[in-house]
């Protein structure tokens, strides 16, 4: 089966996303060095599927790939994160689909959280791979990371002040989670915000599934 793919397009950098495995998103110049990085990363992106225990298998080539739909991108696509929601995204999400997504996403956050604990006491080696950030301040950065995606998707954050990061990243995930269950169902808000034009469910997994696994391969690639 093809793999459904949205293309973001900036002038000097694009982004390719799978629509139907949030955290299998790669960027690159082009619209085919995206497609290419996409295809690349898929083996190494098979770990998530695995632990979320969904089948999966990775195309050997771009011709595996269905783009779907294009989107404009700007500042955002160019600094390298995918900030632009596709039409396809606002769909209505069957509980199936929807418990399917969010298995990637739990899984997507396992991966950070294990990249993050078994670097713990590594020193990241400096370089374009995240500059000098050690992986404390990245466990920091994503869980701010994910309260400003919480937000976006309508609610306010649990506080947190008080914990352990660790603890305060899952006490935020399974808010996060909590709330893209309410809003794919169609139903009220415990705790809502007033966000003007808040995230779809499914974008907001696709964003916060990218950004876990962006980190962890980050964290993964800078302790070799």
């Amino acid at each position: 089966m093809s793999v459904r793919v949205v293309i973001e397009t900036a002038p000097k950098r694009s982004f390719a996303s799978a629509l139907d495995w949030p955290g299998w998103s790669r960027g690159g110049r082009t619209e085919e060095e995206a497609l290419g990085a996409l295809v690349a990363y898929g083996p190494r992106y098979a770990a998530v599927p695995r632990r979320a225990k969904v089948a999966f298998r990775a195309p050997a080539t771009i011709r595996g790939l269905t783009v779907v739909e294009r989107l404009t991108g700007g500042g955002g696509t160019e600094f390298g994160v995918p900030g632009a929601a596709a039409a396809a995204e606002d769909d209505l999400t069957s509980a199936a689909e929807l418990k399917r997504l969010l298995a990637l996403l739990k899984a997507s956050w396992a991966t950070f959280a294990a990249s993050a604990r078994r670097a713990a006491d590594v020193e990241l080696r400096l370089g374009p791979r995240g500059g000098g950030r050690q992986v404390p301040k990245i466990v920091e950065h994503v869980r701010d990371a994910d309260e400003a995606y919480l937000a976006q998707l309508g609610s306010r954050a649990p506080a947190v002040a008080e914990m352990t990061p660790e603890r305060a990243l899952a006490t935020l995930h399974r808010s996060f989670g909590d709330t893209v269950t309410v809003r794919a169902r169609g139903e009220p808000l415990a705790d809502p915000n007033k966000v003007r034009r808040p995230w779809s469910p499914r974008y907001a997994v696709r964003r916060s599934a990218w950004h876990a696994l962006d980190h962890a391969w980050e964290i993964e690639d800078r302790s070799t």
